[in-house]
């Protein structure tokens, strides 16, 4: 590692080597955060893709200590003060690497960063931490609805017919969602003009019957990444910016948020979107917008990603809600209403819960950022019998989680999935910052999810 990637000196901090504690924040939602010992190393992609897609692309990962993007909290465990290490720019995140030399805790930085203390602990230094960053931006304020999704029931394959079908289940079992969500499958992407897919049916219809239904209609974008093999990427070549892993059956790569022809495609799908009458936007893989590469107007990958969320913001207006996924976090606040705090509850085939609980630990450690810098999204609650880890996932949900929201087919769940979503749903979205008790409590869960 080079000498300016492993950044200055920036502090050294006497640490209790069996008691003190660093909190490492990850660059985006599905990235891994957590407190850890002071002597821990941080975990590290197995491979190029997943360093492309969990982690920031462009940057190594340590290879001894731990490493935060744009923030890093060490609570001494001496009974000295907390100190907190944070970006207070959204546009500008660098890198914090910190490990242990005897009992003393080594902190550099790629940029500049402000450091606080604080005397409540490493909790209240992230509260702290969280209500500057945002008392710097405006703040989005839309209550939180509660919402059904497409994604974990038919994944890429959902059909109109398939969402007519829970609207009219949510009527049936009188099920008080407010958004009705259709995820990945309605379209073949932007990089073949954001048109229905053939295979989907009529989009504007599904729109109209779930407004009818007095919900709200809810649509999933990738709108920052594109397929290395589309007819868009064939057509302009001079559109894309670097490689951003790969899904979809192709490599991706991240879209040029400067280029004006990019900005004018974006815009142009989305006015049609709100047009059609959705005002609840989930924006997936938007980390494809920050990754490295030559740019229209030469700006770095963060400034470029951030402009090209606020084009979004300002073209679709106030009142549609966004929620942020697989999105680089520091850069997105004060512009998405909510924002995915971990990854997937499983992926395709994995309902058997063979994956484990992967969101758990970063979906606890990121307690602190609910009602500070978003609505904290923990992703769907799955709450049919098939899948093995329902329980335990549903109660942190609703424990760590902010934006209630889940995935099944509702003819599909038993007596107790029924009384899960029914819990879920009657206790309503929140938009308030959780107590302290409990991200006292999100921070020793995450701890211990870490060390499994």
């Amino acid at each position: 590692m080079s000498a300016p990637e492993q950044g200055r000196p920036l502090d050294e901090v006497r640490v209790d080597v069996a008691a003190g504690r660093v909190y490492a924040e990850g660059w985006q939602s599905w990235s891994p955060a957590t407190w850890y010992a002071v002597g821990d190393t941080g975990r590290a992609p197995a491979e190029e893709w997943e360093h492309q897609m969990r982690f920031r692309p462009g940057t190594s990962v340590a290879r001894r200590g731990l490493q935060g993007e744009g923030l890093l909290v060490v609570d001494p465990g001496t009974g000295a003060p907390a100190r907190c290490y944070g970006s207070s720019d959204p546009t500008a995140v660098p890198t914090l690497r910190a490990h242990l030399e005897g009992d003393t805790l080594l902190v550099r930085a790629t940029g500049a960063v402000e450091t606080t203390e604080h005397t409540g602990g490493g909790e209240a230094a992230l509260a702290a931490y969280g209500d500057s960053l945002a008392a710097g931006v405006v703040r989005r304020t839309l209550p939180p609805p509660r919402v059904w999704c497409s994604w974990y029931r038919f994944f890429e394959e959902v059909t109109a017919d398939d969402v007519l079908e829970a609207v009219r289940d949510l009527d049936a079992h009188d099920l008080p969602v407010d958004v009705v969500q259709v995820d990945d499958g309605w379209s073949p992407g932007l990089g073949e003009g954001l048109v229905v897919a053939d295979r989907f049916g009529s989009l504007p219809a599904v729109v109209d019957a779930i407004r009818s239904s007095g919900r709200r209609a809810g649509i999933w974008l990738a709108p920052f990444a594109v397929g290395a093999e589309t007819t868009l990427a064939r057509e302009h070549p001079d559109w894309l910016v670097g490689e951003a892993g790969r899904n979809w059956g192709q490599p991706l790569r991240g879209l040029d948020l400067t280029h004006p022809g990019v900005r004018d495609r974006l815009a142009e799908a989305l006015r049609g979107l709100v047009a059609m009458g959705v005002d609840y936007l989930k924006l997936d893989f938007l980390y494809a917008g920050a990754v490295p590469g030559p740019r229209h107007t030469g700006v770095d990958g963060v400034a470029a990603y951030r402009s090209g969320l606020e084009l979004v913001r300002e073209v679709v207006g106030p009142d549609v809600q966004l929620v942020g996924c697989g999105a680089p976090l520091l850069p997105s606040v004060g512009l998405v209403d909510a924002m995915r705090v971990s990854p997937d509850t499983f992926h395709e085939g994995g309902e058997d819960g063979s994956t484990g609980l992967r969101g758990l630990m970063p979906l606890a450690a990121r307690a602190w950022q609910q009602g500070r810098l978003w609505v904290n999204d923990p992703d769907c609650v799955v709450a049919r019998p098939s899948y093995s880890q329902r329980e335990t996932w549903a109660g942190a949900a609703r424990t760590y989680g902010g934006l209630p929201s889940f995935s099944d087919r509702v003819g599909e769940l038993d007596d107790w999935g029924l009384d899960a979503v029914r819990g879920l749903l009657a206790g309503g979205g929140t938009a308030e910052p959780f107590a302290p008790e409990v991200l006292r409590a999100g921070a020793a869960l995450a701890r211990a999810e870490g060390e499994r």
